[in-house]
């Protein structure tokens, strides 16, 4: 062992020192160090349980403390790391979108089971962000034909990426503000994760919160300004018996409830995440046969 090394601390000690340091900036400190020094190491997280004698070199030491200052100041690991895992995706996300979050799975879940009996459905999805819902509806049903929009053009280009990243083709990507981007097209299911937040709300001001796009967060004074756009507009892109499926905030259920239903949706329902808080509106477009 060197001089030097003899004085750096293992990675055990290193991620109980840091976990320490995080612990009044994150709800998941020891976490947030794993990621942070798995990274560093560029190693899965199993490589720090299973070595936990093992001490970095002074260079990935010194990254390490860097990394872990900086998630210190608010900054969220995803983007720190550039990556986040999305339905067993490995995406790559930027400061140019939302991180893809857990709850976010339940709107995929949601979809898939109302396509489940459908064939080579088409699926339309909204302000797509990083693509992470769009991307694992088309890798869950490689027969459907997915169509990701979103109005940014950094955003676009890093779904695309994403997906020739996760090599997966029975999808394209094109720029546009909401309905906009595909005029004239009808679709079996639209899904959206659209901003929801109100725009006075104090969470806005959260230390993570903050270094993520306002214009994907907010939407008006009581945060359905997008929801109402895209509810009242869907019909019109909707096949008879196509399905809408759209993520809202956990007190926005009975207002989205009465969205769809002022609509014309039937059907209407709303789908609870893990945690039992509610999460997703969903209806169906009226059938021809109704």
């Amino acid at each position: 062992m060197s001089a030097i090394n003899a004085f750096l601390p293992c990675i055990s000690a290193l991620l109980t020192e840091a976990s320490d340091d995080l612990s009044a900036a994150s709800e998941s400190p020891r976490l947030d160090a794993e990621l942070l020094l798995a990274f560093v190491l560029q190693v899965p997280r199993s490589y720090l349980f299973s070595h936990p004698e093992k001490q970095p070199g002074k260079e990935a030491f010194a990254i390490f403390r860097d990394l872990v200052s900086r998630r210190g100041s608010g900054e969220p690991v995803a983007y720190i790391t550039g990556r986040r895992e999305f339905w067993s995706l490995d995406l790559v996300v930027n400061r140019h979108t939302l991180i893809p979050r857990p709850d976010t799975e339940t709107l995929v879940a949601n979809a898939l089971d109302l396509i489940a009996d459908d064939r080579e459905p088409s699926i339309l999805d909204l302000g797509t962000g990083s693509g992470a819902i769009a991307l694992a509806l088309a890798h869950e049903r490689p027969d459907a034909t997915v169509t990701a929009t979103d109005t940014s053009a950094e955003a676009i280009a890093l779904a695309r990426y994403n997906g020739q990243r996760l090599a997966i083709g029975n999808i394209r990507f094109v720029r546009g503000n909401w309905f906009g981007a595909v005029p004239g097209q009808q679709f079996d299911l639209i899904v959206s994760n659209p901003p929801y937040v109100a725009a006075n709300d104090p969470h806005l001001e959260r230390a993570d919160i903050r270094f993520e796009p306002i214009d994907a967060l907010a939407a008006g004074s009581d945060g359905l300004d997008s929801i109402r756009h895209i509810v009242n507009a869907a019909p019109a892109f909707l096949r008879p018996g196509g399905w809408l499926a759209i993520e809202h905030g956990d007190r926005q259920g009975a207002s989205v409830t009465r969205l769809l239903t002022g609509a014309g949706f039937e059907a209407v329902a709303t789908v609870a995440d893990l945690g039992g808080r509610d999460r997703v509106g969903c209806g169906r477009a009226i059938r021809a046969d109704t």
